[in-house]
């Protein structure tokens, strides 16, 4: 929503406050915690405020989901496996720090032109090699699914048992490892 085109008096807070301020209502509460209301409370602005910058709390949960997906930090490689390892490591790092998003994650999909700007190292590894973006989108979508389901199979929605971590490290690389010799 744009801002700049409502009337009345300037925002005293904008849209990237909201977002940081809802993922720390997940992070603490839970997704079912996070109503406008308890949004505005946590900004410190009534309720209606929000609406100045999100049509609803369905819009604020999108908006979510293509701000923690810009989050995933990745190194590319010569070698489109390698970039695409980083890439659902880095993935998976995001998912466990915000476990309590990883459903809103898995059942809201990322803007689509968002997604293509923040995989488009990989793609360029991919068409480097000579695949073809349909498929190089496919297998992107294969190891980002498999990412977010074993994210959820580790966490359930709540922060991760430190003890299981290297179980599911181990179950985690192994996956990994078999997708990317399937794909290559």
């Amino acid at each position: 929503m744009d801002t700049a085109r409502r009337p009345g008096r300037p925002p005293t807070i904008h849209r990237h406050d909201v977002l940081i301020a809802a993922v720390t209502v997940i992070d603490a509460e839970g997704l079912e915690a996070l109503t406008m209301r308890r949004l505005g409370s946590a900004l410190g602005v009534t309720a209606m405020s929000l609406y100045r910058h999100f049509d609803s709390r369905d819009a604020v949960l999108a908006a979510v989901v293509d701000f923690l997906a810009a989050t995933v930090e990745f190194v590319p490689h010569k070698k489109w496996p390698e970039t695409l390892r980083s890439f659902a490591r880095g993935y998976r790092e995001m998912l466990l720090n915000h476990p309590r998003a990883v459903a809103l994650l898995a059942t809201h999909p990322i803007d689509q032109q968002r997604g293509r700007e923040l995989i488009a190292p990989l793609l360029d590894g991919f068409a480097a090699a000579g695949v073809d973006d349909e498929r190089a989108v496919t297998i992107v979508q294969s190891v980002a699914v498999f990412t977010l389901g074993h994210a959820l199979a580790q966490v359930g929605g709540e922060p991760p048992e430190p003890e299981t971590a290297p179980y599911y490290d181990t179950w985690f690389d192994a996956g990994l490892t078999a997708l990317l010799k399937g794909f290559a």
